[in-house]
C-alpha cells in the first residue's frame, strides 16, 4: 500500500467498518431469497421513513443499474431524457441508457454541471408532437453534480415545476445524494420529493457501502412495473440481504449523513488550504466533496508524488481532488503543505 493521499474518487475508499460488521451478522444462517428477508424489509422501512409512507424503494447492485432501470420505468422508446453534458448518465455510463433503456439523451451545456430553468423550458418544447423527433419525457439532474456543485431546493423546485408543466418527469441521479443533503443541511425528502422529484437513484456505494444502491419512487404510480424491469435488467439480487444489510448499517444513527459531512468537510479543508497557493486556481464552488483546480504542469507533477488524483482536462490543466468518508485531516494538511512547498514563494 502507498502512503500517497487518495483523491481519485470516493469510490476508492474502503467499506465503512459498520458495513463489514453488518455483512458478517447477515451471513449467519439462512434467509429468504430475492428480498424475502428481515434486512430488506428494514431497509425498505427506512426509505419509507425518509421519503414518505407511499414511496417505494427497490434495492439494486450499482449506480449505472439504478439510473438505467429508473429511466426505463419513466420512458418509452421514442422518448428522450434532458440532462447536463457533464451528467454521469451521458459521460460515464458507456451508452447504457441508450442501449438498455433505449432512450435518447439530450445533453445541454452547463459550466457548473447544473441545468437551469430556462434550458429545461426550451428543451421541453423542442419537437413536441412532431413525429420525426424524439419526444422529451424526463429531466435528469445529478445531485451533487459531477463538479461537486449542489442544486438548492429552490432551484430543484423551479425546474420540477417547469418540467411538470410540460408533461415531463424529474429524475435525480443521487449517487452522492448524501453529500448534497449534508451540504444543504436538509432532510432527504426536503431535497427530493417535496421539491417535485419523481424518481431518485439513491447511492450509498460512494458513502461507505461495498455496493448498495436503490431506486426510490416518490411518485408511486411509476413503480407499478418496476419489479419486472429490475429483474429483466439484471439488478435483482438473489441474496438481497447483503445489499440491505449495508443500507441498514449506514442508516443506523445517521451514519450515512456523518460520512457525507466528513467527506464534505475534508473537501472544504483542502480547498481552503490551497486557495492562496501560487499557481493554484479553484474552478468550481466547493459545495460537496470535490475540489476542481487548475495549476501549472510542474506543480501538478510535483503533487502527484504526494497524492493520486484525476486530470480532468489536460488542455487546461484542470484536476479533480475528491474526498471521502475515510479521508484523514492530517493527510489533507500534509498535501496542502506539499503544495505550498512545491509552489514556492508567491
Amino acid at each position: 500500500m502507498s502512503d500517497r493521499l487518495e483523491l481519485r474518487s470516493d469510490n476508492t475508499a474502503p467499506a465503512h467498518p459498520v458495513v463489514l460488521d453488518a455483512l458478517a451478522r447477515a451471513n449467519e444462517g439462512a434467509a429468504g431469497a430475492y428480498g424475502d428477508d428481515a434486512w430488506t424489509r428494514e431497509a425498505e422501512d427506512w426509505f419509507r421513513d425518509q421519503f414518505g409512507g407511499d414511496s417505494e424503494a427497490f434495492l439494486v447492485w450499482g449506480g449505472t443499474g439504478a439510473n438505467v432501470s429508473a429511466l426505463r420505468a419513466m420512458t418509452r422508446p421514442w422518448e428522450a431524457v434532458i440532462t447536463s453534458a457533464h451528467a454521469h448518465i451521458h459521460v460515464d455510463e458507456c451508452g447504457a441508457p441508450e442501449l438498455v433503456a433505449g432512450v435518447k439523451l439530450l445533453d445541454l451545456p452547463s459550466p457548473d454541471a447544473k441545468l437551469t430553468v430556462e434550458q429545461v423550458r426550451e428543451a421541453a418544447r423542442e419537437g413536441v408532437g412532431f413525429e420525426h423527433h424524439v419526444q422529451p419525457r424526463v429531466v435528469s439532474l445529478t445531485q451533487s453534480t459531477e463538479y461537486g456543485t449542489v442544486y438548492q431546493p429552490g432551484e430543484l423546485a423551479a425546474i420540477a415545476e417547469v418540467a411538470h408543466a410540460h408533461g415531463l418527469l424529474v429524475h435525480v441521479d443521487g449517487a452522492r445524494i448524501a453529500n448534497a443533503a449534508a451540504a444543504l443541511d436538509r432532510p432527504l425528502r426536503a431535497i427530493t420529493r417535496d421539491v417535485g422529484v419523481d424518481v431518485l437513484s439513491f447511492g450509498l456505494t460512494k458513502n461507505g457501502a461495498i455496493g448498495a444502491e436503490a431506486v426510490v419512487f416518490c411518485t408511486p404510480s411509476l413503480a407499478r412495473e418496476f419489479r419486472y424491469i429490475r429483474k429483466q435488467g439484471m439488478q435483482l439480487a438473489s441474496k438481497m440481504r447483503f445489499l440491505a444489510a449495508q443500507v441498514v448499517a449506514l442508516a443506523a444513527e445517521d451514519r450515512w449523513l456523518a460520512n457525507a459531512r466528513h467527506a464534505n468537510a475534508m473537501a472544504r479543508r483542502l480547498a481552503d488550504g490551497v486557495r492562496d497557493v501560487p499557481g493554484v486556481a479553484l474552478t468550481q464552488r466547493v459545495e460537496a466533496n470535490a475540489v476542481f483546480a487548475t495549476m501549472p504542469t510542474a506543480l501538478r507533477t510535483a503533487l502527484e508524488a504526494h497524492a493520486r488524483f484525476h486530470v480532468w482536462h489536460e488542455a487546461t490543466g484542470e484536476v479533480r481532488w475528491m474526498t471521502s468518508w475515510a479521508t484523514e485531516p492530517a493527510a489533507v494538511d500534509a498535501f496542502i503543505a506539499a503544495a505550498r512547498h512545491a509552489a514556492g514563494p508567491g
